[in-house]
């Protein structure tokens, strides 16, 4: 009898040599290497060039890495058009997925296995300008193209907010960007395999895989958890809505739970940290953070003996907030670092292990029925 696996839940649908996760132990690895120490001592070039080579850069090859960078964000004018024709109150990652199809209308020329990896890193650089332009659109602004900078994180701040950012908040993008980078495979991820293994293009995966993104239950969940803080507003109200919302009502605790994470997950506690360092100048984020930390214990308290812990999510949107991203943009920001993730993916799925991916469903419906014309009805 066949066995339904609701959510593919614990279905493996590929091998990987990217990410490692023991959701037991709350561990993360990308390509062997614990996120702290890529998050400490490393950087987003530096983790773009592991993803997609296997291997950490030597300064020329990162270098390098940096100077491809620097000479992709253009995008061609028709590209920008197709964000800024769109309506000011249209949704960011809809924007975002508008962009990134105009992409693929564009590169007609588009071929697996030649250049993969280069091509990705052209992505990558694309996708900060879209990102920016996406916010800037937003906010009533011109186009306006990431300028070369030694710090990915850098260029893209200065595009976005048009003022130059602190040495802090250039570190504080740096790392989120790894934060996010990948996860294995969840349904953004899955989304981008199914359509890469029909050999679709690169940029058309991506933009199944924002599709996949922009639902509270995955990308959006950074938004609705701090959705939560601001409906709080005071500290001193936070045990007063806990117990009206999450425990009378019954409501789910936005940034909570994991499919995988059974303890504390690794990037909210590097969130949390990040967070901690850049509140001090924005008292406002001051009062989320603080909101936050109130919820955060009475959510374990409430939660934790049913294996229930803070994710990535609970944290990153004080982050972004504070780093001066309103909430709309919290599920972009976490599309620019997943990009690569997203690619390094398909890219070992293509070129290591392509298999159109096809599966089945379980009919339960009705045994033949005799067809009745209608005037017999």
């Amino acid at each position: 009898m066949s066995v339904v696996s609701k959510g593919l839940e614990n279905v493996i649908i590929k091998v990987t040599n990217l990410t490692f996760i023991d959701g037991e132990k709350g561990i993360l690895r990308y390509r062997g290497y614990n996120i702290e120490d890529l998050v400490n001592y490393g950087t987003y070039e530096e983790t773009i060039y592991l993803m997609l080579y296997g291997k950490l850069p030597t300064k020329k090859e990162l270098n390098d890495l940096r100077e491809k960078l620097n000479e992709e964000y253009e995008v061609p004018q028709e590209v920008l058009d197709s964000i800024y024709l769109m309506p000011r109150d249209a949704d960011a990652i809809g924007l975002l997925e508008v962009g990134t199809a105009a992409l693929a209308s564009i590169d007609k020329n588009f071929k697996w296995k030649e250049n993969d990896k280069e091509k990705a890193i052209s992505i990558i650089a694309k996708m900060a300008t879209l990102v920016s332009n996406v916010y800037r659109r937003k906010e009533g602004n011109k186009p306006r193209i990431p300028e070369p900078s030694d710090s990915f994180a850098k260029s893209f701040l200065l595009a976005s907010l048009a003022r130059e950012p602190t040495a802090e908040e250039i570190n504080a993008m740096d790392k989120a960007l790894i934060l996010y980078t990948d996860h294995e495979v969840p349904a953004s991820t899955t989304a981008a395999l199914v359509a890469a293994s029909t050999l679709s293009d690169m940029y058309s995966s991506l933009t199944a895989a924002l599709a996949a993104l922009k639902g509270p239950l995955h990308g959006g969940a950074a938004e609705e958890a701090f959705k939560q803080f601001v409906e709080i507003g005071d500290p001193n109200r936070v045990e007063m809505w806990f117990n009206d919302k999450i425990i009378n009502q019954k409501n789910r605790l936005m940034g909570f739970g994991h499919r995988v994470y059974k303890t504390y997950d690794p990037r909210a506690k590097i969130f949390k940290e990040l967070a901690s360092t850049l509140i001090e100048r924005n008292s406002e984020a001051k009062k989320y953070f603080e909101i936050a930390q109130k919820l955060e214990e009475l959510g374990i308290k409430q939660f934790s003996s049913k294996e229930i812990y803070p994710n990535t999510d609970f944290y990153s949107g004080i982050v972004f907030f504070a780093l001066g991203f309103p909430v709309y943009m919290f599920t972009a920001l976490f599309a620019l670092s997943r990009t690569l993730g997203w690619l390094a993916h398909i890219i070992e799925y293509v070129e290591e292990q392509h298999r159109l991916i096809r599966p089945r469903a379980l009919y339960v419906g009705p045994e033949h029925q005799e067809y009745v014309p209608i005037d017999r009805r």
